[in-house]
């Protein structure tokens, strides 16, 4: 990352806060005028919601081309990028930080005292878990980036 352009670096900061108010926004993280949370915000939320949103923008910024376009004479057929690790972190990222008794997906399965006895609990597993799939999607981009040159 040390080598990436300013490009590159732009696009990060911008995919942070994008990142940041999709995930903290409808969360309650963020308070706003638009959602009022119906349990507390925890200390460790605010963590988990920063550290989020920071690798989902520099996962994002690695799919910024850096090299030279490639001609469509010479262009290969470009292999479909896998993104589906990266977009089910963000979503965990988001039902960690979430209000337990908020999410209707979770209130509808298990009921509000469900909710509140079953999810909340586990929802620091799903912020490990979360934190864990984006830096593995990160580093698995960051090292594939260098063995993958762009086509002359």
């Amino acid at each position: 990352m040390r080598t990436w352009p300013a490009r590159r670096w732009a696009v990060a900061a911008a995919a942070t806060v994008v990142a940041a108010l999709v995930i903290g926004v409808p969360t309650g993280v963020v308070s706003t005028p638009l959602y009022t949370r119906m349990t507390p915000v925890l200390w460790w939320n605010y963590p988990v919601w920063l550290v989020s949103s920071v690798l989902e923008g520099l996962l994002v910024a690695t799919y910024v081309r850096v090299g030279p376009l490639v001609t469509s004479s010479q262009a290969t057929v470009p292999e479909r990028p896998r993104t589906a690790r990266a977009l089910g972190a963000g979503l965990l990222s988001a039902f960690a930080v979430g209000c337990p008794i908020c999410n209707k997906l979770v209130v509808l399965a298990i009921g509000v005292s469900g909710a509140l006895s079953y999810f909340a609990p586990v929802q620091p597993v799903l912020a490990v878990a979360s934190i864990a799939l984006l830096v593995h999607a990160l580093e698995r981009r960051l090292r594939t980036a260098y063995t993958c040159a762009v086509a002359p």
